[in-house]
């Protein structure tokens, strides 16, 4: 009769230790984090958001050139809803490690990042990381990659309209 109480009690203790671990864990991560999960994040300050309308939608690549800013080359996209001046998330990495963050405004939703005119500008706002300056076509990987050691980096990106 005492063995199975002990075993009921031992499995609830257990249930209890491994809640209580998973709660440690998500609790070190902002509640505003988008991304996969993962013990790594970054906490980004999206500025110059024009208005409040749509989302604003992170891209992150790895450190691969080949990968950047190409058709499925991206980790993952993740969005939130857009807040006018300034629009705070955090954005989980899979790791620490060499990456790189598009960011745009997708004003409409739709979940693309709307181009117009004669050579397919982008007619939303668009930011990478570490700011680079961008006259004629994309920044270049090397411009843009960054390096996250640990948790809880912050990074301000400046939105640019062409």
């Amino acid at each position: 009769m005492i063995l199975p109480k002990l075993r009921h009690a031992a499995a609830v203790a257990l249930g209890l230790f491994v809640a209580h671990g998973t709660l440690a864990s998500s609790a070190r991560a902002a509640p505003a984090c988008i991304g996969p999960a993962s013990e790594t994040w970054i906490n980004l300050t999206i500025d110059r958001v024009r208005n409040g309308k749509g989302l604003i939608t992170a891209t992150l690549y790895p450190n691969e050139p080949t990968r950047f800013l190409v058709k499925n080359g991206s980790l993952y996209v993740a969005s939130t809803q857009a807040a006018a001046g300034q629009t705070r998330f955090c954005l989980f990495v899979p790791r620490p490690g060499t990456y790189a963050i598009a960011i745009y405004h997708d004003e409409d939703s739709s979940g693309t990042i709307n181009r117009g005119g004669l050579f397919g500008i982008p007619s939303e706002a668009v930011g990478f990381s570490n700011n680079p300056t961008i006259l004629f076509g994309p920044p270049a990987l090397r411009s843009v990659a960054f390096k996250v050691d640990s948790a809880n980096q912050a990074m301000t990106i400046r939105l640019k309209k062409f």
